[in-house]
């Protein structure tokens, strides 16, 4: 009997080792996926920006060997840093991490948001004294001049607008959706009322309202896919059990999630005249001449957009393992909340 008990513990020690093991593995696959991630934006930002070699000139040859050794060596820093992390805190469980992440990008679409409301009616104000001649009669000829340059522009009211979101989102915890929404309406609303009332129309009515709902559509599509709000085709889906569920959410994020925004964020990124970097870097406008310069942060949009969405499946990730392994603490989707209520 003895030796029976003992057999029996073994067995429920290994499983339990087992299900540890799972679970560092799995936080160790997320926040080294996270870390790459984090790294390569670091190193784009080098590489385009800052006209560092890059790190894959080490396989092909550069004139600055050391500079290119640094940013191979971010690479390293950066999964280094996410395994310690993971086996300092073993003990913690993975929906504690998921947490953590979702509450990150949480804050990047807040400042998100609030950062393009912001540029927003910047640039329109400026562009509506613009294109009615008032910018000479307010800054002087010379600051006139200047906000007609795109670059200009970016930098000395784009960029302060961008800070002043991003300070305001660590305040305030709402993501503002609907906010923005109802922005969208009122702008097409504007152009409406003055053009067929007043006659009046500019080019940069229509850029706002394009700027906005670019914003919402790509911004929103990390919350939604936390609340589970996107279509799902679900004939087989509906039927299966919490611990198969949590298997497909875990399998689908890996191989279509993560793949999807892998892909956006380098070829996005991957060079001076990508899509992404292309038009960040030369601040793009439209043609219209007169509308408004922010189609440069509409490509940018995009790169929001994976990262947003890459943080989400690594949490996404973990989350379905917790489902998978039945782990206690499964969290409640606002929707369902408003269901009960």
């Amino acid at each position: 009997m003895a030796k029976k008990a003992r057999a029996a513990r073994g067995a429920q020690g290994a499983a339990v080792a087992t299900q540890d093991n799972s679970v560092v593995l799995s936080r160790c696959f997320a926040w080294t996926v996270i870390a790459i991630m984090v790294a390569f934006l670091f190193n784009n930002y080098l590489t385009n920006w800052r006209d560092w070699p890059g790190p894959t000139t080490l396989f092909t040859g550069t004139s600055d060997a050391t500079l290119a050794v640094i940013q191979a060596g971010i690479y390293a820093v950066a999964v280094a840093v996410a395994i310690a992390f993971v086996l300092a805190t073993r003990p913690r469980a993975l929906r504690p991490d998921s947490e953590v992440i979702f509450s990150v990008t949480g804050y990047i679409i807040r400042a998100s948001f609030w950062a393009v409301f912001f540029i927003g009616l910047a640039d329109m104000v400026v562009s509506f004294l613009r294109v009615e001649g008032l910018l000479p009669v307010l800054f002087g000829d010379k600051l006139a001049v200047d906000l007609g340059r795109s670059s200009f522009r970016g930098l000395w009211v784009h960029f302060p607008m961008l800070f002043l979101g991003l300070a305001v989102a660590a305040y305030h915890r709402g993501l503002g959706f609907p906010w923005l929404a109802l922005l969208v309406v009122a702008a097409e609303l504007l152009i409406v009322l003055t053009r067929f009332i007043f006659s009046y129309e500019q080019a940069f009515m229509a850029d706002l309202v394009r700027f906005w709902y670019a914003a919402l559509f790509l911004f929103a599509s990390a919350y939604t896919l936390l609340e589970e709000g996107h279509v799902r085709v679900d004939v087989l889906y509906s039927t299966f059990s919490a611990r198969t569920k949590g298997l497909v959410n875990a399998w689908g994020s890996v191989v279509l999630g993560m793949s999807l925004c892998a892909v956006i964020i380098y070829y996005g990124m991957d060079g001076k005249s990508t899509v992404i970097n292309g038009p960040l870097l030369i601040f793009e406008t439209t043609q219209t001449g007169f509308g408004m310069y922010v189609k440069y942060w509409m490509a940018g949009f995009l790169g929001i957009f994976a990262i947003t969405m890459m943080l989400q499946f690594s949490g996404y990730f973990l989350e379905g393992v917790a489902d998978y392994r039945g782990d206690p603490g499964k969290r409640k989707l606002e929707s369902e909340g408003i269901l009960e209520h």
